[in-house]
């Protein structure tokens, strides 16, 4: 099973453009269910808002899922440029990572 915790997004307002972002070079994340996934180079990411362990960036022409006993579409968290966790917004809930993952990111337009 996936580990979670109850969590709200503070949605970013729909004035203000969406801070994008992309993954420069490809990152395997070891996940806790024994599962792996690949955020793959070059992809772009949206943010869509804040939850207290981070920013919540949801992937852009996609949809990126995390595995434990179910399948759950995941948005990244992101802290100083690592990865600290997954926000699953159709549960509403966070899921930590046990080992953050440092990022390669840049800036997209």
């Amino acid at each position: 099973m996936i580990a979670t915790v109850p969590s709200t997004i503070e949605v970013t307002q729909p004035s203000v453009a969406a801070r994008r972002i992309q993954i420069l070079s490809a990152t395997t994340v070891q996940l806790d269910t024994g599962y792996s996934r690949t955020l793959p180079e070059r992809s772009v990411w949206s943010r869509v808002g804040r939850v207290p362990q981070g920013d919540v960036y949801r992937p852009i022409g996609t949809i990126f899922t995390i595995e434990g006993r179910q399948v759950h579409e995941a948005y990244l968290v992101i802290r100083d440029k690592t990865l600290v966790g997954f926000y699953l917004p159709g549960e509403q809930n966070y899921s930590p990572l046990s080992t953050a993952v440092p990022l390669n990111l840049g800036e997209s337009e």
